[in-house]
């Protein structure tokens, strides 16, 4: 396993490429309402992005057709967006997006209500970003891979919901994927131990009903095996001595 701790100018030019991210959720978050479909989201993304100075990191990686992934409801993380595919009052949606600037990756993740959504499945979606907050606080020089996953996942099963498995957060920097993995579940004191200068994804993917999810015959979008909600939210996190900076903010 090779970790590649990046120096302060290295993490300065992942938290520009960071807020390129940032600023496109919010963009695509705002125009998310019953009607719009998710081709409307990827094309002012990628027109963002472009304004922005970027180049998108998912569009052409391992031939995946788009800058955005967006996932509704049932659909867990990699739903390809469609100009046939409507949102509709009730719905979630989870749209990841990533960015190249000068060499250096962002990755972020949201799930966005649309219109108003059932108080089961805002719970879903409040659950789920509070567990990548426990997650993000737990990623401190010193600490395990496994404290990580092991905040997320303790909060989010005593909230009664569960942890996907197939997926898991990463290290990110020069490349969109590096080492180390990074579970969404785990045991404190357990796994490789965080030293300063680490970038990593931390991203919960948390189902309303069972972990196991399948992938569709497009080979890319997962569903949750039962059918029920799925929520996604994605920070990159640099571990400092000072504690853990978010850099998609």
């Amino acid at each position: 396993m090779a970790i590649v701790c990046k120096s302060a100018a290295e993490i300065e030019k992942m938290r520009r490429s960071g807020h390129i991210v940032r600023q496109v959720l919010d963009l695509v978050s705002a125009m998310v309402a019953p009607g719009v479909t998710t081709m409307d989201l990827e094309r002012a993304a990628e027109q963002r992005i472009r304004e922005l100075g970027g180049k998108p990191a998912f569009k052409g990686y391992y031939d995946y057709p788009c800058v955005l992934c967006t996932s509704i409801n049932q659909e867990v993380v990699h739903g390809i967006p469609s100009e046939t595919r409507r949102l509709a009052e009730g719905d979630i949606v989870s749209i990841d997006c990533g960015v190249v600037l000068d060499g250096y990756y962002g990755d972020s993740a949201v799930t966005v209500p649309v219109g108003e959504i059932s108080p089961e499945v805002r719970r879903l979606v409040e659950v789920t970003q509070e567990s990548l907050q426990r997650g993000i606080a737990a990623a401190r020089p010193g600490a395990r891979v496994g404290d990580i996953g092991a905040s997320v996942q303790e909060f989010v099963e005593a909230a009664g919901f569960s942890v996907v498995r197939e997926f898991v957060g990463h290290g990110i920097g020069t490349k969109l994927h590096e080492d180390p993995q990074v579970p969404n579940y785990g045991t404190r004191d357990q796994g490789l131990k965080l030293k300063e200068g680490m970038v990593i994804a931390i991203e919960p993917m948390v189902n309303a009903g069972v972990a196991s999810v399948r992938v569709l015959e497009d080979k890319w979008t997962a569903v949750t095996q039962d059918g029920k909600p799925s929520a996604h939210f994605e920070h990159c996190v640099a571990v400092t001595k000072d504690g853990p900076v978010i850099l998609t903010e």
